[in-house]
C-alpha cells in the first residue's frame, strides 16, 4: 500500500506531467485562462488517464507481449485512447448533458493530449503492475488537474493586475509556468 501511495504522490508532484515531463503543454496554456474550464479539462483528463491505463495495461501484457509485437504499442494505445474518448463523450452526452456542455470542445481534444498517451507508456516502461498503473494514472491526472487549477487561478489574478504591456498574455503565462515548475522542484526530495 505504501508503494502505491508513493507512486501516486510521485506522479502528482515530483514527476508531474506538465511541469516535469512537459507533456500536455497545449491544453495547459490554452485551457488555464479560466478556472471553470481548467477544472473541467483536468477532471476529464484524469478520467481518461484512469480508463486508458486500465484498458492498455492488459492489452500490452496479455496481447502484445505474448505475441512479440510490443513495437505496435504506440498505434494500439492511440487507437484505444481515441476510442475511449469517443465512448466517454457519448456516455456523458447521454447521461449528463450539463457536464457535456461544460466540457465542450475539451473532451474531444483529450484524444490528442500527449499526457494521456504518456502515462500509458510510463506504466509499461516502469513495468508497473495493474494496480500500480492505476495509481500512477490517478496521480498523473491529479497532478495535471492541480497544476491547471493553480495556473488558472494565477492567470485570472494576472488579468486584473497592472502587467506591463510587453508581458501581457502569453509571455507572463510562460514566466508563471516557469516559476510554478521551480516551486514544484521542492517536492523532489520529499518522495
Amino acid at each position: 500500500m505504501t508503494n502505491l501511495f508513493v507512486i501516486f504522490l510521485s506522479m502528482a508532484l515530483v514527476n508531474n506531467m506538465i511541469l516535469a515531463k512537459f507533456l500536455g503543454l497545449c491544453p495547459f496554456f490554452g485551457v488555464s485562462k479560466k478556472t471553470k474550464s481548467a477544472v473541467s479539462m483536468g477532471l476529464a483528463v484524469l478520467l481518461v488517464m484512469l480508463v486508458a491505463s486500465a484498458v492498455t495495461w492488459p492489452i500490452y501484457y496479455y496481447i502484445l507481449v505474448p505475441y512479440g509485437v510490443e513495437v505496435m504499442k504506440t498505434v494500439i494505445f492511440i487507437l484505444v485512447i481515441a476510442s475511449l474518448v469517443q465512448i466517454i463523450e457519448m456516455a456523458i452526452k447521454r447521461t449528463n448533458l450539463t457536464l457535456y456542455n461544460a466540457l465542450g470542445i475539451y473532451l474531444p481534444l483529450i484524444t490528442t493530449n500527449c499526457a494521456v498517451l504518456g502515462i500509458t507508456f510510463i506504466n509499461v516502461d516502469q513495468t508497473y503492475t495493474f494496480w500500480e498503473s492505476l495509481f500512477a494514472a490517478g496521480g498523473a491526472g491529479t497532478g495535471f488537474l492541480l497544476v491547471l487549477l493553480i495556473m488558472s487561478g494565477i492567470r485570472e489574478r494576472l488579468d486584473l493586475a497592472d502587467t506591463p504591456l510587453a508581458f501581457k498574455g502569453t509571455p507572463i503565462a510562460f514566466i508563471t509556468a516557469m516559476l510554478l515548475g521551480l516551486s514544484f522542484l521542492a517536492f523532489k526530495g520529499m518522495v
